[in-house]
């Protein structure tokens, strides 16, 4: 069986960041996935977000390196591109210069229009800039970049992910095409819709470390056990933190009441007390099986032969390098078994011959600089 995106065509312009992971996970999903890259080389087995992918590596700044992008493009269901806004058009490959049935997939960080559209940034940069940053800093200290998950690829690649797919299905039923300004400035509020409601309803506080999911309670953040290693707990609803009591022999103690956010110094105190009185994994053996939200902090590593994760097959290594394998899961649909990623430039032959071009015209391209 296939992918559940079998048949669609996409067209990705070579990129760093949340533009190459939306691509990964159409391909992973079953798209036909073609790279244009800038120039040919060696395969790079390290870089994850190429698997599933076919490339070609073109020199735009010819006319005829211009026409099979646009021979390419003339084919593709959808483009992705991560440029600045304005590159695209000065190549001659913007949306006025397409197809009107191809969606036309952009993301960058500060979306296409506003008064810093050219500006540079980075995930710490956007996450500063929409007030989500200043959630993550700690009571004493400033706040600490969460890697570059939140604003990269959850605000940026799914939002890609989620505006291509939703545009062809609206294409499915006008005929038509679109542009999709995907700008992380723009996907990261739009997670923030749980806490917008805290913050509404006066639940949430504007002290860093003082709330339910910043650390500041007691029953939703790490702790350090006897060995150095960590746990994680989340312990939120009242029946779990029941089993978190049970665990850690606090059931019955005289303790705080779970929300009483004055006495959450003092319950955190006491859990502290406790959990550095075991090692981590002991820990884990502790509250195995229950519903107290404890787990172990694993490392990368680790995770890799969890019991669990394992059992799901959540992890791959195509090529002995690690990485996560094609997710969500279906029930008919077969994604994407990964394999490791070819070499920018490697298909340039067989892409063009499904173009129509013939054998001896590819190698006059390839001897001309066209493909480089």
């Amino acid at each position: 069986m296939d992918g559940p995106l079998y048949g669609v065509k996409v067209i990705e312009f070579a990129g760093l960041g949340p533009a190459p992971l939306a691509g990964q996970l159409l391909a992973d999903m079953g798209a036909d996935v073609v790279v244009i890259d800038r120039v040919s080389g060696p395969a790079d087995p390290y870089d994850v977000n190429r698997r599933g992918k076919r490339s070609v590596a073109l020199n735009l700044k010819s006319s005829e390196g211009l026409e099979i992008a646009q021979d390419l493009l003339a084919q593709a269901d959808i483009l992705i591109e991560g440029f600045r806004p304005g590159v695209m058009e000065r190549l001659g490959l913007g949306p006025a210069d397409v197809s009107d049935t191809l969606i036309f997939g952009r993301m960058t960080g500060w979306g296409q229009e506003g008064p810093l559209a050219q500006t540079a940034g980075h995930d710490l940069t956007y996450l500063a800039q929409t007030g989500v940053l200043s959630l993550l800093a700690t009571p004493d200290g400033p706040p600490r970049p969460p890697l570059n998950l939140v604003a990269d690829y959850g605000g940026g690649s799914m939002f890609l992910v989620f505006g291509v797919l939703s545009a062809l299905i609206a294409r499915g039923r006008t005929g038509k095409g679109q542009v999709v300004d995907a700008a992380m400035v723009d996907g990261v509020p739009a997670m923030m819709g749980l806490l917008h409601g805290f913050m509404a309803s006066g639940f949430w506080t504007d002290r860093p470390g003082q709330n339910w999911l910043d650390g500041g309670a007691p029953f939703y953040r790490c702790y350090r056990c006897a060995d150095d290693r960590d746990v994680a707990v989340g312990a939120l609803e009242p029946q779990f933190y029941a089993a978190l009591l049970a665990g850690l022999g606090l059931e019955g103690a005289e303790l705080p009441d779970q929300n009483d956010r004055a006495g959450w110094p003092m319950l955190t105190a006491r859990f502290e007390e406790v959990f550095v009185g075991k090692s981590r994994d002991a820990w884990a053996k502790v509250f195995a099986g229950t519903d107290a939200c404890v787990a172990p902090v694993l490392t990368i590593k680790e995770a890799r032969s969890d019991p669990h994760l394992a059992a799901r097959g959540t992890y791959v290594a195509p090529g002995e390098v690690w990485q996560a394998a094609p997710a969500p899961r279906f029930s008919d649909s077969v994604p994407r078994v990964p394999v490791p990623p070819a070499a920018p430039g490697a298909d340039a032959q067989a892409v063009l011959l499904e173009l129509g071009y013939d054998a001896a015209r590819v190698a006059a391209l390839k001897a001309e600089g066209v493909l480089t």
